[in-house]
């Protein structure tokens, strides 16, 4: 136990982050699986106590918890810890979100989005989970795949071979990406170039118009609002629809959610986000909606807009537990609003 919960400690040590653990992956399954275990028993331990303390008020006399009791909820928190680790390293399943647009020209009808967030390519989700996302997402049938930040851990040299078969995704109208958070963590600019030069089109603060003969559909995209603090450009949303055809629906991304409501007020028909990672854990989403605007799982309706936060595709290998929040490759069809 002690060894576990010193594990960000030592992934410091290895990689000089404690976003990137360097160690083998069954090593950083076990570290998960181990820390999960401690941080589930310390959350059973003191449930348990409160429930005991309780009996002694009632009875006015002490209580006993029998021995058997705490080793059952130690192998309940193992058990949950590596169900936990089995939820969050698997490849997701599709799921379909049919989203209703204003004044969405014929031409867009039916038209679909795949998003892909918080991949976290890393020693824990290596190339070959990398690669069966990617077949499962060009198999989605996708008119655009767009993929929100948290693409990496890790440097350009230390993740190269894991993120490289993203370079496959294909979708007939392109693939877009915007950076999250733990892109500055990681050589910001370097990533940038590297991604570009996969395939990926960048939308840092800027937009691209997909056309249909006449019709026009807006992709908007902002860089995240960790950005200021490597000196890097804030998220600018004016600077992101400058030149926007006018009367054109706009799908926005963000990687963070937290500003949703300011891009409704600004007219954005869909905004898609992650970050949240959906909170991980059944409870821990209240904490984490708190942090992001009350925005933390699923679709919100903010007015006429769309707000998307997906659960994620894969998880931080920091703490890579999921226990009833299951993580998502997410396809969105757009239709016209009634």
């Amino acid at each position: 136990m002690l060894l576990a919960s010193q594990y960000h400690f030592f992934s410091r040590l290895s990689s000089g982050s404690v976003f990137a653990p360097e160690f083998p992956r069954i090593v950083v399954i076990l570290f998960n699986w181990t820390f999960g275990a401690i941080v589930l028993l310390a959350v059973f331990q003191v449930v348990l106590d409160l429930g005991t303390l309780l009996a002694m008020l009632i009875r006015h006399d002490a209580v006993r918890q029998p021995a058997a009791l705490r080793y059952a909820i130690g192998a309940l928190a193992a058990l949950a810890a590596g169900i936990g680790v089995a939820n969050a390293t698997r490849v997701p399943p599709v799921r379909d979100v049919a989203v209703a647009v204003r004044d969405l020209p014929p031409a867009f009808e039916g038209y679909r989005i795949v998003q892909l967030t918080d991949l976290h390519i890393s020693r824990l989700f290596t190339a070959s989970w990398a690669t069966a996302v990617t077949a499962r997402a060009n198999a989605a049938g996708a008119d655009l795949i767009v993929v929100t930040g948290d693409f990496i851990d890790g440097s350009v040299a230390m993740r190269r071979n894991d993120v490289a078969p993203l370079a496959a995704l294909r979708a007939p109208d392109g693939v877009y990406a915007i950076p999250g958070n733990h892109e500055y963590f990681f050589e910001y600019r370097a990533w940038m170039r590297h991604l570009t030069d996969m395939g990926f089109r960048m939308l840092p603060n800027a937009h691209a118009v997909i056309a249909r003969g006449t019709a026009r559909l807006v992709l908007a995209g902002v860089t995240d609002l960790s950005a200021p603090g490597v000196g890097e450009a804030p998220p600018s949303l004016d600077l992101a629809l400058r030149g926007v055809p006018e009367g054109a629906p706009i799908v926005l991304l963000d990687h963070q959610p937290r500003h949703a409501r300011a891009a409704a007020a600004r007219g954005i028909a869909l905004q898609l986000s992650g970050h949240t990672h959906g909170g991980m854990i059944v409870g821990l989403d209240r904490i984490v909606a708190r942090a992001n605007a009350g925005f933390v799982s699923g679709r919100y309706t903010l007015g006429e807009t769309t707000l998307y936060v997906s659960n994620g595709t894969g998880l931080w290998p920091g703490f890579a537990l999921r226990l009833g929040v299951p993580s998502e490759i997410t396809r969105f069809t757009l239709h016209r609003m009634k």
